[in-house]
């Protein structure tokens, strides 16, 4: 990532759960105790997903804890926020989604200087065997690390 780019949160069940074909960045409208929040960490990705309605995009089930110091201007925790792209690619994504059953799946959360952006990624859903499969390779993986490391001191 660039210099000037923070990252908040990621969602740790993204790669799991689903293939990322494509990712796109897009800004999210946001309150200003929503902002503070974030500036603190407190933010959950994990059940999150994004959704078309009345021709625009959606984040939902986001949560981002009410600001401790926000009394009546906190929001709901568990709103529904726009998310900014470009007519093209809303365009675009609605066609993906509705036609080739692809999701669209928040990655991560991030600051790009003084704006919050959402990273999506465009995805199909994995079967459980696929999972069992990246499952098995990531163990292989470091049994094999673990063992170039016992090779490397001469156990």
């Amino acid at each position: 990532m660039n210099s000037n780019i923070k990252l908040i949160v990621k969602n740790p069940v993204a790669y799991h759960n689903f293939n990322i074909e494509d990712t796109y960045e897009a800004g999210i409208v946001l309150t200003g105790t929503e902002i503070k929040s974030i500036r603190a960490g407190k933010v959950n990705l994990k059940d999150s997903y994004s959704g078309f309605k009345n021709g625009e995009c959606y984040i939902y089930s986001m949560h981002i804890s009410p600001y401790e110091h926000g009394n009546i201007f906190n929001k709901d925790p568990m709103r529904d926020r726009k998310l900014l792209l470009n007519k093209k690619e809303i365009n675009k994504l609605l066609g993906k989604v509705k036609q080739d059953g692809y999701t669209l799946v928040p990655i991560s959360l991030y600051f790009k200087g003084s704006f919050v952006k959402v990273e999506l990624g465009l995805g199909k859903g994995k079967k459980l065997y696929d999972k069992r499969q990246d499952i098995a390779k990531k163990d292989a993986q470091r049994r094999i690390q673990k063992a170039m490391r016992v090779a490397e001191k001469g156990y």
